[in-house]
């Protein structure tokens, strides 16, 4: 059924697991079976599963860390291309810029703007997740968004061409959006634009903004972080706790008691346990205060 990705796969030496539990490869700890997953470790790499993708007739879905993602218990009927360690590269480019792979974890990207004196990126650090991901997603917390420090945008089409996005109006970025949604491009590599800084000032960033994550969320257990977008003119946390939803649970799955804007696996969850929490939580809340809560999380 898939001819020409294991050979594309094989002629990169690239790693193959047929009935991958996605379990293993999202930060909810759940998930079923993909029928397929390759793991791409270049871009010529890339590109041929692509080209081999259009020709055995599928469309690949492309992952990363799988940090804000929820698969089904009965897994994924299809390919994915998981976009890790592998296709992570990072290098520093001269005049304050750093380049990334898609598969490169932010907190990887932070230490090494760190090591160059780099500031800009410390925002980011203790967020879950890659580079590809932080820019489909446009991520951001304590007041800084990946938006902020990105020059170049390189990414694929599913024919395996390369192009970019630079242009204000091309990257689209809002808030956890970007330019990417809704189109068939799968974000390589982007070059960040930083400031030079003190490496103490940027380290003392760092440790503050691990604090407040370690003091304010539950990193003990699996999630995908924030469950929810933020609504206008609301916190989605101090929604939930209002309509008394904090330490609820369905199954495994619990609204974290530390903080309400997070569901977390407290333990023995399905992918059925979370999404069933996800609409008890939008159902009362939209019933209680009229707010409706959009989640944040990718379902697929």
């Amino acid at each position: 059924m898939y001819e020409y990705i294991l050979a594309a796969a094989k002629a990169h030496s690239c790693t193959v697991k047929e009935q991958a539990a996605l379990s293993g490869y999202i930060s909810f700890r759940v998930g079923g079976p993909a029928d397929l997953l390759v793991e791409p470790n270049s871009t010529d790499a890339l590109s041929d599963l692509l080209k081999a993708c259009k020709q055995d007739g599928v469309k690949p879905l492309v992952l990363g860390k799988g940090s804000n993602v929820l698969f089904s218990d009965d897994g994924y009927r299809g390919v994915i291309l998981h976009l890790g360690d592998d296709f992570g590269k990072i290098e520093y480019c001269g005049n304050n810029m750093v380049r990334a792979q898609a598969g490169a974890s932010l907190a990887k990207l932070c230490r090494f703007a760190l090591d160059y004196s780099l500031t800009g990126l410390e925002f980011a650090y203790g967020i879950p997740g890659t580079v590809g991901g932080a820019i489909y997603m446009n991520a951001g917390a304590y007041g800084g968004e990946i938006k902020d420090v990105v020059m170049v945008v390189n990414h694929m089409t599913l024919d395996g061409e390369k192009g970019s996005f630079q242009s204000k109006a091309d990257l689209d970025f809002g808030y956890r959006h970007s330019g990417y949604m809704g189109k068939d491009l799968i974000v390589t590599s982007v070059i960040f634009y930083l400031d030079k800084g003190n490496p103490d000032a940027i380290k003392m960033k760092m440790d503050q903004t691990m604090e407040r994550r370690i003091a304010k969320q539950p990193l003990d257990f699996p999630s995908a972080g924030s469950t929810f977008k933020r609504p206008e003119g609301h916190f989605a946390g101090a929604l939930i706790e209002q309509c008394n939803l904090k330490g609820y649970s369905v199954g495994g799955a619990q609204v974290s008691p530390k903080h309400a804007g997070f569901v977390v696996n407290a333990g023995g969850a399905t992918a059925t346990d979370i999404l069933d929490l996800i609409h008890h939580v939008q159902n009362t809340v939209l019933s209680e205060t009229g707010v409706q809560l959009e989640p944040e999380v990718q379902i697929l």
